[in-house]
C-alpha cells in the first residue's frame, strides 16, 4: 500500500514529482470535490499530472443525485440541518471546556515554578484534557446517530441513480494506475466520498494534499488560529476514509497553528495524544512505510509544545534512537 502525503499545492506543487516517483504507468483518478464550484477548473491539475487524469466530478454527481433522488434530498436536507445544530452545541460545549484547560495550564504552570515541586499540578491539566475528550466523543456519538438516521430515512444502497454513479466510479477506479485526492472544503469532499462509497483498494496508489490528506485519515480535525474571526479551537469534524492510520493531519501548519506558542501545540498534541499531529506545509512530501506508518523526517506536535522529527536524536542524547509509530 503506497501513500503519498503532501504538503499544500498552491504556491509549491510536487504532485508531479510523486507521481513519478511512484513508476506507475495508465491513467490517474482524480477526487476533486472539494473545489466545489471550480471542480471543472482543471486545467493546472492536468497539467501537473501530466494529462494522465481522469476526474470522478464526484460534487457534480452530488448534484445529480440530488435531482433526481427526491427521498435521498430530502434526507440529505434534513441531515444538514441537525448536522449544523449539533455543530453549534459541540462548539459552545468545546470553547468552555478549552477554556477551563488554558486556564489549568496557566495555574499549574504558574505554581509549579513558585513550588518547583512534582505535586504542584496534581494532574489536573491531565483531566482537564480528559474533559475535552469527553466533549469530543460526545459529539462524535451524535454524529454517528445522525449518519445511522440518515440511512435509515434514504438507504443508500436502494438509489438507483446513486447506484449507476458508483458503478461508473468502480470501474474507473479499476482501471487507475493511482489516485490522486486534492484540496478545498473538506466537509464537501467527505460528504461526496460517502456518498458514494469510496473505497480505496489496498494496492491502488495515493497521492493526497489539504482536505485530501485530511480525508484519508481514521480522524478530520479542523483547526484555524488566525481565522478573521480570531482564533478557534481545534474541532473534531468527521471520520475520514481511514486508510492512513494514527495520524491527525494539519495543512497549512505554519499559516493556521500559533506554533510559537507552546501552551497552545502542547494543548493540542496531548488531546490527541493516541495519534501523531503531523504538520503538511508547503513542500512537504511524506510517504508512508509499507505498515503505513509515518517516515522519519515526518515534523510532529510533541507534548512539550515544540515541534519534533520523527527519529530525530531527542535533546542531549548519545545517539539516534528509534520512535515507534503510534497505533
Amino acid at each position: 500500500m503506497r501513500t503519498i502525503l503532501l504538503g499544500p499545492q498552491r504556491f509549491m506543487t510536487t504532485a508531479g514529482t510523486a507521481l513519478r516517483s511512484l513508476g506507475v504507468e495508465g491513467r490517474v483518478a482524480t477526487v476533486n470535490a472539494g473545489w466545489e464550484e471550480r471542480e471543472d477548473s482543471v486545467e493546472e491539475l492536468d497539467a501537473v499530472l501530466e494529462g494522465r487524469a481522469t476526474h470522478l466530478r464526484l460534487y457534480h454527481r452530488t448534484f445529480d443525485v440530488i435531482e433526481k433522488d427526491e427521498v435521498f434530498a430530502a434526507a440529505a436536507l434534513s441531515f444538514r440541518d441537525h448536522h449544523d445544530s449539533l455543530l453549534s452545541l459541540y462548539r459552545l460545549r468545546l470553547q468552555h471546556a478549552m477554556d477551563g484547560l488554558y486556564a489549568v495550564v496557566r495555574r499549574t504552570r504558574e505554581g509549579e515554578q513558585r513550588a518547583k515541586g512534582a505535586h504542584a499540578a496534581y494532574g489536573a491539566v491531565d483531566d482537564a484534557v480528559e474533559t475535552v475528550r469527553h466533549v469530543d466523543a460526545w459529539y462524535a456519538a451524535q454524529l454517528k446517530n445522525l449518519y445511522a438516521e440518515l440511512d435509515a430515512a434514504a438507504p443508500l444502497d436502494s438509489s438507483g441513480v446513486i447506484a449507476w454513479h458508483r458503478g461508473e466510479i468502480e470501474a474507473v477506479l479499476a482501471d487507475s494506475a493511482a489516485l490522486v485526492l486534492t484540496g478545498g472544503h473538506v466537509g464537501t469532499l467527505l460528504r461526496a466520498l460517502r456518498l458514494f462509497a469510496i473505497r480505496v483498494p489496498d494496492t491502488l496508489p495515493v497521492i493526497a494534499w489539504s482536505a485530501g490528506a485530511m480525508a484519508l485519515t481514521e480522524r478530520v480535525v479542523l483547526f484555524h488560529e488566525f481565522g478573521p474571526e480570531g482564533a478557534t479551537e481545534a474541532e473534531v469534524f468527521d471520520r475520514g476514509l481511514g486508510r492512513v492510520k494514527g495520524v491527525v493531519a494539519l495543512p497549512h501548519a505554519r499559516r493556521r497553528l500559533r506554533l510559537d506558542d507552546k501552551d497552545r501545540c502542547a494543548v493540542m498534541a496531548r488531546r490527541f495524544t493516541d495519534a501523531h499531529c503531523v504538520l503538511l506545509d508547503d513542500g512537504t512530501a511524506l510517504e508512508l512505510t509499507p505498515d503505513g506508518g509515518l517516515p522519519k523526517g515526518a515534523r510532529i506536535l510533541g507534548t512539550d509544545g515544540a515541534v519534533h522529527e520523527l527519529g530525530a536524536p531527542a535533546p542531549g542524547a548519545a545517539a539516534p534512537t528509534e520512535q515507534g509509530e503510534n497505533a
